[in-house]
């Protein structure tokens, strides 16, 4: 496992997860827990504590607190009347929602119908049961009478897609809200669009990824944070453009997006890192990665992508240095890729075999030459070609008027 920081110094935990609120917020505490050693692993669990404490999952608050294990004394000790008292009124309000669900099926009225289903999937969704939540949240479908109805019963698919990572289902129903009639709202289009960035990047879609995360409006800072915050678009958004875009689109979607600048900004390392890289400094582009790996490792949904990303990152920066020049020496290469020239030799040889650089290394000399076409030689034989194809074309020209000439064409009987 990659090494984490423990030392709640190099880690702003209280500053990095007040961009998230609800679940998103206790399932980030829950993983960072899990993943780092104490202090910051307690920390994130009193955290995670609080904010059920709050709300009505007794299930997870109990698991916490057996996490918790007494660690942070008699304050942090499993309170049972509490889990009772919650407990208690969640069954009294499950009866009631279910009682006027059956009133409402009773009268055929579809409006109170969807919002019955809607309330009691909220009530699973607050207890933490999310596969219920979704059933009902699906069972809306149906009664839906208006756009937003429709758009509506997406949003809360695609939350709970997300927190149970059935990104199938989360790009089925983004599709779904970006087809339906009067989606204008600035900041559903947001949400949908980051929805859209999360499904491709989980599944390596990462060019799609970056596409949609960098079409992404201001306006979503204020409706994501039971999903993504603003911080998450610049990182998932940036790293994926450096990944999978080529150097002029970085400039026109990236660099020169005025709207994506914006997210960029809330990440000055980020923002730093792409400059960088389109400036081809790459050492320095290569210091703001590896300090932001730490932090990268402990995000829920970055985490076991940051090994592909960098690694593609590190290839397009090797192909982009080598591009212009006919001749490279690897050991001023290897300075700027702060690495060795034998590690440089065989990054470059596996470059070369996937056929992403057209070159061949001088290995006793260190020096790697571009295999430039020969421009004189591919003019000239394309000159012959093209005259070849000329003459054959005139002699079937003239063979064929010399046959209508002469009358010499055959007839059906």
């Amino acid at each position: 496992m990659e090494a984490i920081p423990s030392n709640p110094s190099t880690f702003d935990l209280e500053g990095y997860i007040s961009n998230y609120s609800g679940h998103a917020k206790i399932a980030r505490l829950k993983f960072i827990a899990e993943r780092v050693g104490p202090p910051l692993d307690l920390e994130a669990l009193r955290m995670a504590a609080d904010e059920l404490k709050s709300g009505e999952n007794t299930m997870a608050y109990s698991e916490i607190m057996e996490q918790i294990g007494g660690r942070l004394g008699q304050t942090y000790t499993l309170d049972q009347e509490w889990i009772d008292k919650v407990d208690r009124e969640a069954t009294k309000r499950a009866e009631k929602l279910d009682n006027e669900l059956s009133t409402y099926k009773t009268n055929l009225i579809k409006e109170s119908i969807r919002m019955g289903h809607n309330d009691l999937g909220d009530y699973y969704y607050g207890r933490g049961d999310l596969q219920s939540a979704l059933k009902c949240y699906i069972r809306t479908r149906d009664y839906c009478t208006t756009s937003k109805h429709i758009i509506s019963m997406c949003l809360n698919v695609i939350r709970v897609g997300i927190e149970t990572n059935n990104f199938v289902q989360v790009a089925n129903y983004v599709l779904k809200a970006e087809q339906t009639p009067e989606l204008q709202d600035p900041g559903v289009l947001a949400l949908l669009r980051c929805a859209a960035g999360l499904a491709n990047l989980e599944n390596k879609k990462y060019k799609l990824a970056a596409r949609k995360l960098v079409e992404v409006q201001v306006e979503l800072a204020n409706s994501s944070s039971h999903i993504i915050s603003a911080q998450d678009v610049a990182i998932y958004g940036g790293l994926c453009a450096l990944a999978s875009f080529d150097r002029a689109e970085l400039k026109s979607k990236v660099i020169d997006n005025s709207v994506f600048h914006n997210f960029l900004e809330v990440v000055p390392e980020v923002r730093e890192l792409i400059q960088d890289f389109h400036s081809s400094r790459y050492a320095s582009c290569l210091s703001y990665l590896d300090a932001l790996r730490p932090t990268l490792l402990l995000d829920i949904h970055l985490y076991d992508h940051v090994d592909r990303l960098y690694a593609q990152i590190r290839k397009n920066a090797l192909i982009q240095y080598t591009t212009p020049f006919i001749s490279v020496r690897m050991l001023t290469m290897a300075e700027a890729f702060k690495t060795t020239v034998q590690l440089l030799e065989k990054e470059l040889a596996s470059l070369i075999m996937e056929d992403m650089i057209q070159a061949r290394i001088d290995s006793h000399n260190k020096i790697l030459y571009a295999r430039h076409a020969d421009q004189r030689n591919t003019t000239f034989q394309k000159c012959l070609s093209t005259g070849e194809a000329y003459v054959r074309e005139t002699t079937s020209m003239l063979l064929r008027a010399s046959l209508l000439k002469n009358d010499m064409v055959q007839r059906p009987k």
